[in-house]
């Protein structure tokens, strides 16, 4: 039999994916797809697990029970793929994936919760009974031919097959969010985005590494690749959507990074960061890196409890977020506007930064130069000599948005107090794009990010690509980080040689004159 390779598993990624594609939206049959083939891989794995028992307890019921015990996670015999197969034409099969899924989150303390935000027996999702056991059925039989075992994986060289199973599952979630269009941004960062972020920030062995809105956790995965071996360096995370949170459950676990449940953690990071230290106040990382919702509008809604509401009567008192609101202090340094949570996120961020940690957050361009309290937390943040770094990326690279948007890189405890300002989504030396067109996103290929991360790393000023701005020039512009203030990019378009346009206007009209003149005397003759 051949080995499953990392293009099998895709096909039947878009062949289940084809069960739901037209009655259900990208966004919300995503859940199904891919938490079905969580279950086919555990089922797969756990086949294999009890088939080397087998073979190494020489059919010893009592050893292979106790060896069972040992195993990475169990499942019991109403939890297995092959089981739910063999009764996909039940007209309950929605509430038997519900059970196993419930069955597998109970016995195995590293999968607690994972389901919790999926219901195979929705109708609202999957349609009237007879509908919804149609579909599941048919989701069912997509999965089947798909041999998971880690033995039958085809691996490249310096790959393992939860490397390929990892990165197949990770393809899927970007290809769901290239259909599920705006509403795909909070689940997923492209892949040369997470890469270049990972090479910027450069975690070690030993590190912590932490994205307060992780998503399906992609950027984390890559970001954590760059220390070299997984199990070096420690992965957290916060999520407020329950969907995105169990993907990136599902996701970190299929790529064979085991994490604390409370690791990734469920809720909303401004109003309640769940990644505290024993003294209760927040933990501290060595890395962080984040693709946080744009510009987000109500991001303090979380600390008023009392739901105050805006009003011009003393019944209805207005509500208004203050720095005091905040037990942790995250905006001592300036309270962002409440229809613009991006340096709410930012301060979070920083504030959850050791001593010598390194941080890269994508974020619209109006972070750069927006004024009011975002620009007294601009000034107060670069006074403190935490910015390191601002890259300008291509316009219509991310999912959800085509609005051009920035990578901004922070250091704490830095030795130059200088900015170093790169654009990144124009031409090259040689009039070529920093970016590739392709259907409707922009993407960023390994030559792209080489030359961004070459620029980084040498800091020194490149023509129409890269600027070292000192402190005082960014003090002359008041603090204003747009980047065409420190990296000019203006193509001079050539002289017009109004002699030359002028002849041709004269040379045109009298071609015309003759062209009118054959007109006249064809209709002449027509008679007209």
């Amino acid at each position: 039999m051949s080995k499953t390779t990392s293009q099998d598993i895709q096909a039947t990624l878009w062949k289940a994916a084809g069960t739901f594609r037209g009655t259900i939206d990208a966004a919300n049959y995503k859940d199904f797809v891919l938490s079905m083939l969580f279950l086919k891989y555990l089922d797969d794995t756990y086949k294999e697990f009890l088939r080397e028992l087998e073979e190494k307890y020489k059919g010893n019921q009592i050893r292979i029970d106790r060896a069972k015990k040992n195993l990475p996670f169990v499942l019991g015999e109403k939890e297995r793929f092959d089981y739910l197969y063999d009764n996909r034409f039940d007209p309950k099969i929605g509430e038997m994936i519900n059970t196993a899924l419930q069955g597998i989150q109970d016995s195995n303390t590293e999968l607690r919760g994972v389901f919790r935000s999926i219901n195979f027996n929705s109708e609202s999702m999957l349609g009237n009974p007879q509908q919804k056991v149609t579909k599941l059925r048919t989701l069912l039989e997509d999965f089947k031919p798909l041999c998971l075992e880690p033995s039958q994986i085809e691996v490249g060289p310096g790959e393992d097959p939860a490397y390929v199973i990892g990165d197949a599952y990770e393809y899927m979630v970007g290809e769901f969010a290239a259909e599920a269009g705006k509403k795909a941004g909070s689940f997923f960062t492209p892949s040369m985005v997470s890469e270049l972020m990972g090479m910027l920030t450069g975690p070690r062995a030993g590190d912590s590494i932490y994205d307060p809105t992780c998503g399906s956790a992609s950027l984390l995965i890559r970001t954590a690749r760059q220390a070299g071996n997984l199990d070096q360096v420690a992965i957290y995370g916060q999520e407020m959507n329950g969907s995105s949170w169990s993907m990136a459950r599902m996701n970190l676990f299929i790529h064979g990074i085991h994490v604390n449940p409370n690791d990734i953690a469920w809720g909303d990071t401004l109003a309640n960061p769940q990644h505290l230290d024993s003294d209760g106040n927040l933990k501290q990382f060595d890395v962080i890196v984040a693709n946080m919702p744009f510009s987000l509008d109500k991001w303090a809604e979380g600390f008023n409890p009392g739901g105050q509401e805006d009003g011009s009567s003393d019944k209805e008192k207005k509500f208004k977020m203050t720095a005091n609101l905040d037990r942790f202090h995250r905006f001592d340094w300036g309270v962002p506007p409440a229809s613009k949570g991006d340096w709410a996120f930012l301060l979070h961020m920083l504030h959850s930064l050791r001593s010598n940690g390194r941080m890269a957050a994508v974020v619209p361009h109006g972070v750069l130069f927006r004024g009011s309290a975002e620009g007294r937390i601009r000034q107060t943040v670069i006074e403190k000599n935490l910015l390191d770094a601002v890259i300008g990326l291509p316009a219509n690279l991310f999912y959800g948005t085509s609005i051009p948007a920035c990578i901004l890189v922070f250091k704490k405890n830095r030795a130059t107090s200088d900015v170093l300002f790169i654009d990144a989504s124009g031409k090259d030396a040689n009039g070529n794009p920093r970016y590739r067109k392709d259907k409707n996103q922009n993407k960023l290929e390994k030559s792209h990010i080489d030359d961004i991360f070459r620029a980084y790393t040498e800091r020194v000023d490149v023509e129409r690509f890269a600027h070292v701005a000192s402190f005082e020039e960014i003090q002359a512009n008041e603090f204003n980080l747009n980047i065409p203030r420190y990296v000019d990019t203006f193509e001079e378009e050539e002289l017009i040689d109004i002699e030359e346009v002028q002849g041709n206007i004269e040379r045109i009209k009298a071609e015309i004159a003759v062209v009118e003149a054959q007109m006249a005397q064809y209709l002449k003759e027509l008679g007209l």
